[in-house]
């Protein structure tokens, strides 16, 4: 099903891309293609929601740990979901405890949609006072955590950060003053579709939100449990073990640039692309070729080792899904060599499973990049095993904070005041989905804005978009 949905997405993502980026294309084509793209990109967050319950429901779940500030994390979710709070006439307050770390290692993503989910969840149900979430700690952790079963995927701390910071279990508890619900119905919460009689009764919800959150606290090393009481409300605890680390160890990211070129006086690198779809293998060529790099195409794995045995490319993009012999088989031939080792092998794989990661390294892939790709991947996993050096685009200086915001108001001014309001309905909502089909609409001389947006939306950023929309009113 991944490979099946995800494939096709990476030649309507890819392709659309490029265009939007060609000179020779009229304004009207532009605007036409960014449709396209957005639409595209929409469909693959739709699609990724898909495939996490079915991951959730295999039991394939798993961690994607990061070092992060946890006093910012809080402070922005008390930003997010205090307007929703407000419009229902509530309070919601946050309780952070003194010996709360502040610089932790764990799953930001999981967390963050555990509690939304929760808070979300106790605000819908209240009609009459508010929500309220403790956050304590125990300094040290009698969870056992699956950080240390090595369970999570992406950069780990290192031994030093346990040794001189510690591990700590961070305790959540979501408190609300309202409907409540019976001890009958208690089994029911934690149903994935399932819905007490209270949920039915709002006409809200798809009964995803409590199960899927259970499953990952279940993964962060916790679980959540509940009281309630018919009338007075409900209050929701649950516990996770986290690494405390130092503010030098966030992870920062880089922002994505553009690649025009090659730097002068490298070598000409030798690429083999093999995919037995030639969609995939132009969508590669159209990204190459034109910053001078030497290309050859295989539609299997036997063909991609015989163009290897006589052409020795530096490296090889392998689909790992071909008749004849597959991307596996193909790579275990090529690495079992002595030359073979000289040749990095970059798999392309529409597979989410964190399981199937593990598989194709075995089989000798040096690294992997998950369908649909951005460009920017491409290239910097190229540079990772090849030391090629690029020359980007030239980007404009950060602009500062106010520098921003007006930039991004003066960009709102192309948009229509009704396409505004709804914009800020979503955000007020906190309806990611019907914000990303209203950014879907903003025109291609505002691409920028729309980039921007839906990286807020993807962030749960909705604060900022609805003050940038007031701010505009002004």
């Amino acid at each position: 099903m991944s490979h099946e949905l995800r494939t096709p997405l990476n030649a309507i993502l890819g392709f659309s891309q490029i265009m939007i980026r060609s000179p020779s294309l009229s304004k009207e084509d532009k605007e036409n293609t960014t449709i396209i793209h957005n639409s595209g990109s929409y469909l693959l967050t739709l699609i990724n929601n898909i495939l996490d319950l079915s991951k959730i429901e295999a039991g394939k779940m798993t961690l994607n740990a990061k070092t992060f500030d946890f006093y910012s994390f809080l402070n922005e979710l008390e930003d997010l979901l205090h307007i929703t709070a407000e419009n229902k006439g509530l309070t919601l307050i946050f309780d952070r405890q003194d010996d709360v770390p502040q610089y932790i290692y764990t799953d930001e993503t999981k967390l963050r949609q555990v509690l939304i989910n929760l808070i979300n969840n106790g605000i819908k149900f209240t009609s009459e006072g508010g929500v309220s979430v403790t956050v304590g700690s125990q300094k040290e952790s009698p969870l056992n955590s699956p950080l240390e079963r090595g369970e999570s995927s992406g950069k780990y701390p290192s031994l030093e950060w346990g040794e001189s910071n510690g591990k700590a279990t961070i305790i959540f508890e979501v408190r609300d003053t309202g409907a409540g619900i019976a001890e009958d119905e208690m089994p029911k919460l934690f149903e994935a579709f399932a819905q007490t009689e209270t949920g039915e009764n709002s006409q809200e919800g798809t009964g995803l939100g409590l199960p899927i959150s259970r499953k990952f606290v279940n993964l962060m090393g916790g679980d959540i449990t509940v009281k309630s009481q018919v009338g007075k409300g409900t209050t929701f605890r649950f516990k996770i073990a986290v690494y405390i680390v130092n503010k030098t160890d966030i992870e920062t990211q880089e922002i994505p640039r553009h690649v025009i070129a090659l730097k002068p006086n490298q070598i000409r690198y030798r690429i083999l692309i093999v995919d037995d779809r030639h969609t995939n293998r132009l969508l590669l060529i159209k990204l190459l070729q034109p910053l001078g790099f030497e290309l050859k195409e295989a539609t299997n794995g036997k063909e991609a080792i015989e163009i290897w045995e006589k052409w020795q490319p530096h490296l090889i993009w392998m689909d790992m899904r071909m008749p004849v012999i597959d991307g596996y088989e193909a790579t275990q031939i090529i690495k079992g060599t002595t030359k073979g080792n000289a040749t990095a092998i970059i798999a392309l794989t529409a597979s989410v499973l964190e399981e199937q990661k593990a598989i194709i390294l075995s089989a000798g892939c040096d690294d992997f990049v998950r369908k649909p790709f951005r460009e920017s991947m491409i290239f910097e996993t190229m540079k990772k095993h090849l030391g090629v050096e690029y020359i980007y685009e030239e980007e404009s200086p950060s602009p500062t904070a106010t520098e921003l915001s007006s930039l991004t108001v003066e960009d709102l001014q192309a948009m229509p005041s009704e396409w505004l309001d709804k914009l800020y309905d979503a955000v007020k909502a906190l309806d990611d989905d019907l914000s990303l089909e209203l950014i879907e609409k903003i025109p291609v001389e505002e691409s920028l804005l729309a980039e921007k947006l839906t990286n807020l939306v993807n962030d749960f950023q909705f604060k900022t978009i609805r003050q940038l929309i007031e701010l505009f009113r002004c």
